[in-house]
């Protein structure tokens, strides 16, 4: 389908305004087949009678269509591409569509699913970025709002619930309410036999919705779910001063969701693994909070407010991100959401901003929809949450939500631009934020932020200073509030604290990016200084030398879980960027992960180093000890947690994050270990082998050639859901042997009848770190089959299937020279080019990192010990390896 450029939406909203949708939708046939009727009205003027246009239509058949009641001309190509072209419009038009549309399986515009476990059809409609066209007739475009009007036609038995409330007012028949002016991309319906739980809270109906098979898990959840979506409203209303403006809120959990949720008002909809159906840590469910936050904050950034084009996203998604960071911790029992967010989404960030396809937050330019795609990421998401903290933090909270207050108050129901959010903060704080906003909205990027320190005799501070250097290729000047802290121990040792902290100014004129501290001069020098203590501000940060050394003493005993988060952050960057070794960043964890309290930054920081630091930044030589090192941390943690009935809460998540992680770096001396588990034998107490759990242990059996298809098929007769089949798929790839391999690679690239979800958890378990004999000719297979499946996909499939079949474990420079040449290519479309930059690159600095490792540690990991008499007598005093401290004996 043609995408909608920037140009074109300008003309349209230029010359026409719609008045309101009357849309009729027959799903009387969905259960049977993928086609429904749609019959839509659109009323709508027209500011130059005579003029031309075009309304978006995605349909298989065109049954009828009229314009102020003549028929329309219809171009079976132009329709077949998206575009319906209308000719010689009055001052005041309506047109009528009848056409006949068809259900997906890739989770855009009307999305069919058939239960696994006991045969139900669901549908639901997902119109975003610009698929409400697959659906009704309409201008999809963000700027072109309108009511909604909408009536379906559905089996007796189903629940029917879309934006508006909803009447059945006879068998079958639905009608809901018209809706405020709706953007196109957040309309939507779920209809199917979906179980529903009702609340009321402060006057605004609540409902939760999921398919019947999960509801047992839901009704157990739903007590929570609803405690959190009133505490936020609740929030939200003092906050903005502006009630829920959208009458009743639903929250849809729906199969085959591609993104985490949608902000549809009136009707949220969620992916149903947020159900959890098997235990899950506190962070997970601290995740899921900030999720219904982070939607529920869209109701007013968003949908009450709409940007006029895809180029002001940040209105959306920076706003909703922070929000939802920020109502979590200040409203629910989740208070560490922010230490969550510098660990987890902040790196995505801080990943995003450092590759070739970087992007401001505020582009000025997003020339059609398909580009728009590109830009949610972690970019639009979390650095633009990042930077409205710091905002924040230097026009004060007051003066903040002052300028948002009066921002809604302005643009209730319509559109807006960025100029028009700062035109609203700059009167509600007296600043002139014209050049904050060039600095951290128009620019790509980040800064780097180093401390400096110099000490007297005595060990105070003499003089100290954060050093900001700009990124070389992208300089912004941009201004800095950040926090400096000096941790130490109490006399005698013990936990590590903040002894004091200095707010500093960082100002961009400052002479060779030099600020001065003199608040600490004469301070007692801590064990740690720490830039960007608090995490208020969006930037690499650096340790002073000494501070560096000392990290795997200071690290373990550090009481804050938010500093930690800033520290493992930062020594993230430094393996990233091919700054520190990778052996150093597996020692830190493997000593500071066994006391690691915040589950959180446990989960993060083990995933990252076993996914990331093992499989990609080190060579082969040193996988097996580095993942003995890891499993024996995890057993560490579990031998401290395990224990008669730990209730849920932190020792429960650590206990079964402890669990995953050691399951994930088993090697062939666990086997025994994971077949026991398995078999329910020699279980730690406090850990549950469920359905989930069991299909990671039977997953890391096959990978080790201690299992195979029988143990699958077996696994999945237990376990039919749907999750099953996409564990059962997921697995069946990571065998070793060429038929599966083969069988594997031709679902990936060619099975078009089997949801997009499916396929992709097959492209998911394909490559796998130790097969690279195995898998090495797919590399070229990639290159070759990927534009393929690019041209015969949709950019929602493109993102999934081409980044999840990306050979990410085949790290070396053959590799990168393959997908190089890829990108040469003619025939390579945004969508695929935008998933092969981002994950050469993600090669280039595994490579990187693998050098400077093995540079680092050319006798293998751990050091060697030293060559001499024996262990307990080394012998005399000596350098040691390169770069390694010298050997004392």
């Amino acid at each position: 389908m043609q995408p909608l450029t920037q140009a074109e939406a300008v003309a349209r909203a230029a010359l026409v305004q719609v008045r309101s949708y009357r849309v009729d939708l027959d799903l009387t046939g969905t259960p049977d087949g993928p086609r429904f009727a749609s019959t839509t009205t659109v009323s709508f003027t027209c500011r130059t009678p005579g003029a031309g246009t075009f309304v978006d239509v995605r349909a298989v058949a065109l049954e009828d269509a009229r314009l102020n009641g003549r028929g329309v001309d219809v171009d079976r190509a132009r329709w077949q591409g998206g575009r319906l072209p209308l000719h010689g419009l009055e001052a005041e038009n309506t047109l009528f569509v009848r056409a006949v549309m068809e259900c997906t399986n890739t989770g855009e515009g009307l999305h069919r699913f058939t239960d696994t476990e006991d045969g139900e059809v669901y549908l639901y409609a997902q119109s975003f970025l610009d698929d409400a066209a697959r659906v009704f007739a309409c201008f999809d475009q963000p700027d072109l709002k309108a009511p909604l009007h909408l009536t379906v036609r559905a089996p007796e038995a189903w629940e029917v619930r879309a934006n508006g409330a909803g009447t059945r007012v006879a068998p079958g028949r639905w009608e809901f309410t018209p809706t405020a002016p709706l953007a196109t991309y957040v309309v939507s319906l779920v209809a199917g036999p979906y179980q529903v739980w009702s609340r009321e809270h402060d006057g605004v109906p609540l409902a939760l919705l999921c398919r019947r098979s999960l509801a047992p898990y839901l009704e157990d959840q739903a007590p929570e779910i609803f405690e959190l979506t009133a505490a936020c409203l609740d929030h939200y209303h003092a906050l903005f001063g502006i009630r829920y403006p959208f009458g009743k809120y639903d929250q849809a959990f729906v199969p085959e969701f591609n993104m985490g949720a949608m902000e549809n008002p009136g009707l949220v909809v969620f992916r149903d693994e947020l159900v959890f159906r098997s235990a899950v840590t506190e962070a997970e469910r601290e995740r899921r909070a900030v999720v219904i936050a982070h939607e529920m904050a869209h109701m007013w950034f968003g949908d009450l407010v709409t940007m006029r084009w895809w180029d002001d996203l940040w209105l959306n998604e920076s706003f909703a991100e922070y929000m939802g960071t920020r109502v979590t911790a200040a409203a629910t029992r989740f208070t560490q959401a922010w230490t969550s967010f510098a660990v987890g989404r902040k790196n995505w960030g801080y990943a995003a901003d450092q590759r070739p396809s970087t992007h401001p937050v505020a582009p000025l330019e997003v020339p059609d929809s398909a580009a728009a795609l590109l830009n949610f990421d972690g970019i639009s998401y979390a650095k633009g949450a990042s930077a409205l903290r710091q905002l924040v933090e230097w026009v004060g909270d007051d003066d903040f939500l002052a300028g948002l207050r009066a921002y809604f108050a302005t643009h209730a129901f319509g559109n807006a631009t960025l100029d028009d959010l700062l035109a609203a903060l700059a009167r509600a704080s007296g600043k002139d934020l014209s050049g904050w906003a060039e600095a951290w909205l128009r620019r790509p990027r980040l800064d780097t932020l180093r401390p400096q320190a110099r000490l007297d005799d005595r060990g105070t501070y003499e003089a100290v200073e954060i050093v900001r250097a700009e990124p070389v290729e992208a300089p912004a000047a941009r201004p800095h509030r950040v926090g400096l802290g000096v941790y130490d121990s109490a006399p005698g040792g013990g936990a590590v604290t903040l002894r004091r902290r200095v707010l500093v100014d960082l100002e961009p004129a400052a002479p060779g990016g030099r600020t001065a501290v003199p608040e600490l001069v004469g301070t007692a020098a801590g064990r740690l200084l720490l830039v960007n203590d608090g995490d208020l501000t969006y930037a690499k940060t650096r340790f002073g030398p000494g501070d560096l050394e000392r990290l795997g003493e200071v690290l373990p005993d550090l009481a804050d879980p938010l500093a930690r988060a800033v520290v493992w952050s930062a020594a993230a960057d430094l393996i990233r960027d091919a700054d520190w070794p990778a052996g150093e960043y597996l020692a830190l964890a493997v000593r500071a992960l066994r006391t690691e309290r915040s589950v959180a930054v446990l989960e993060d920081v083990l995933h990252f180093t076993a996914g990331t630091v093992v499989d990609c930044y080190l060579p082969a030589r040193d996988r097996r000890a580095a993942r003995e090192a890891l499993v024996d941390t995890c057993r560490s943690v579990i031998d401290s947690v395990a224990g008669p009935g730990p209730g849920p809460g932190q020792g429960q998540g650590r206990l079964l994050a402890a669990a995953r992680g050691l399951i994930s770096c088993a090697q062939q001396p666990e086997v025994r270990l994971l077949r026991d588990w398995l078999d329910g034998r020699s279980v730690p107490a406090g850990l549950v082998v469920d359905p989930d759990l069991r299909w990671r242990l039977l997953g890391r059996l096959v990978v080790l050639d201690a299992a195979g298809e029988a143990e699958i098929g077996a696994e999945l007769a237990c376990d039919p859901s749907t999750r099953g089949a996409e564990h059962a798929a997921r697995i069946r790839a990571t065998v070793g042997h060429p038929a599966a391999k083969a069988r594997a690679w031709k679902t990936v690239t060619e099975d078009q009848v089997s949801s997009v979800r499916l396929v992709a958890a097959t492209a998911l378990g394909f490559w796998q770190p130790g097969q690279d004999d195995l898998t090495a000719a797919y590399v070229e297979r990639y290159v070759a089959d990927m534009p393929r499946l690019a041209a015969d996909r949709s950019p929602h499939a493109v993102r999934q299937l081409a980044g999840a079949a990306f050979p990410r474990y085949a790290v070396a420079a053959g590799t990168v020279a393959a997908v190089d040449q890829l990108l040469g290519r003619s025939d390579v479309g945004p969508v695929l080019a935008r998933v092969v930059v981002d994950a050469a690159d993600d090669l280039r600095r595994a490579l990187a990192a693998r050098e400077l490792h093995q540079a680092s540690h050319p006798g293998g990991w751990p050091d060697p010990p030293p060559a001499g008499p024996s262990a307990t007598d080394p012998g005399p005093p000596g350098p040691g390896p390169a770069g390694a401290e010298p050997v004392s004996g």
